[in-house]
C-alpha cells in the first residue's frame, strides 16, 4: 500500500480529446473507450523527419446503448491498430430485457419472504444493477424494499461515478439534472463497518444485499451466503461471469452443497443469473469500432485475449475486409515502417 500511496503524485489527469506530449515526437490523446467510467482508448502520434504515423491502442471496448455510459469512440483513419479480443471467438446472445427479469426475481422473491442477495463486482456492474433497481422503483414495479451495498470498494467507486457525471450519456445524464439518480435513491443505504454489515443478516422481511466479491471468492458476500444459501424463499442473483472453479460457478452448476468459510451448506436457495450486464464488447461488436476507420489501416494486431480467441477473431476481421492482420505471440517484435 505504501508503495501504491508514493506513486500517486506522478499521476497526472487528462481530458478526453486532449493531446498530451509523451516525449520528442511522440503525442498522444485519449478516448472513451464505453467500457467503464474513465476507461480510455489511446491514440499516439509519431513524428519524424520522414513524416508521421498513428497507432491506436483499443484498450477494452465496451458496448454500445449500454446505460450510463456513452458509446466506445470510433475513428476514421489511422495508420496501425492494437485491437482487443476478450471476446473475438464469440457473440453475446440476445440480452434478455435486464429490467423484467430483475422485477420478477425480486417481486417473487419478496412474496416468498425472502432475501435477494446479489455478489457484485465493484467497478461498472454495481453502479449499472442501481441503475435499474432505481428504474423499477420509479415506476412502482418493483416494492420498496431496502436495499444495502455492503462493499467499501463498491462505495468508493460509486462515490467516483457521482463525482464525474460529465462522462454518462444522455440518458443518465438527464437522471442527474432531475435529481433522479440511481446512486441517492430510497432505500438505498451504504454499509461501510463489518458490524453494520453483520447486524444486516438479523434484519426482518425482504431486503436487498449488493456485496462482494463477483465470484463468492472471498469478501463480505461469503457471511451472506452462510446465512440465505439454505433458505428456500431467498434468491442468490447472479448478474456476472462466474469463472471455473470459483465458489459462484458452483452455486451457478446446481451444486447441491457448497463449503463456506470451512462449513458445508446445502443449497435450497433460487439460484438466479441475469445475462446482459457484460461490458465487453464481443466479435461482431468488435467489427463494429474497426469499421469505422474510413481507410485502410496498414496493419492490425489482435492482442489482449485467449490464444483461441485472438485467432478466431483475426481470421475474422481478415476475411472481411482484406486487412494484414496479425496475431502476435508474447515478445514477438514488429517493425512499423
Amino acid at each position: 500500500m505504501a508503495d501504491a500511496e508514493a506513486s500517486f503524485y506522478l499521476f497526472t489527469p487528462v481530458r478526453y480529446g486532449e493531446v498530451v506530449q509523451v516525449g520528442e515526437g511522440v503525442s498522444a490523446s485519449f478516448h472513451d473507450a464505453g467500457h467503464v467510467l474513465g476507461s480510455s482508448m489511446i491514440k499516439v502520434k509519431i513524428s519524424q523527419k520522414g513524416g508521421s504515423r498513428t497507432i491506436l491502442f483499443s484498450g477494452d471496448v465496451g458496448r454500445w446503448e449500454k446505460p450510463m455510459l456513452r458509446d466506445p469512440s470510433v475513428f476514421l483513419e489511422t495508420d496501425y491498430v492494437l485491437v482487443e479480443s476478450t471476446y473475438g471467438d464469440r457473440v453475446h446472445q440476445d440480452s434478455p430485457d435486464i429490467s423484467n427479469s430483475l422485477a420478477e426475481i425480486i417481486n417473487s422473491t419478496w412474496k416468498a419472504g425472502g432475501n435477494i442477495i446479489v455478489p457484485s463486482f465493484a467497478l461498472q456492474r454495481t453502479q449499472e444493477v442501481l441503475y435499474y433497481l432505481n428504474e423499477l422503483l420509479s415506476e412502482d414495479r418493483i416494492p420498496h424494499i431496502m436495499v444495502f451495498l455492503d462493499s467499501p470498494m463498491a462505495i468508493s467507486v460509486t462515490e467516483v461515478y457521482r463525482r464525474h457525471s460529465e462522462l454518462f450519456d444522455k440518458k443518465m445524464s438527464q437522471l442527474v439534472r432531475e435529481k433522479r439518480s440511481p446512486f441517492d435513491f430510497p432505500g438505498l443505504r451504504m454499509v461501510q463497518t463489518v458490524d453494520e454489515s453483520k447486524a444486516l443478516n438479523h434484519i426482518s422481511g425482504t431486503v436487498m444485499i449488493i456485496a462482494g466479491s463477483g465470484m463468492c471468492t472471498g469478501g463480505r458476500i461469503k457471511h451472506h451466503l452462510v446465512t440465505n444459501i439454505s433458505r428456500r424463499e431467498s434468491t442468490i442473483l447472479f448478474v456476472g461471469y462466474q469463472a471455473i472453479g470459483t465458489l459462484g460457478r458452483q452455486i451457478v452448476d446446481g451444486a447441491r452443497k457448497v463449503r463456506i468459510l470451512g462449513q458445508h451448506y446445502p443449497v435450497r436457495a433460487k439460484v438466479a443469473q441475469i445475462q446482459g450486464f457484460s461490458a465487453h464488447a464481443d466479435r461482431d461488436e468488435l467489427f463494429t469500432w474497426l469499421s469505422g476507420l474510413k481507410s485502410t489501416p496498414r496493419r492490425v494486431f489482435v492482442v489482449h485475449g485467449e490464444p483461441e480467441a485472438a485467432k478466431q477473431f483475426g481470421e475474422f476481421v481478415r476475411e472481411k475486409t482484406g486487412w494484414q492482420v496479425s496475431v502476435p505471440e508474447y515478445g514477438t517484435e514488429a517493425l512499423l515502417e
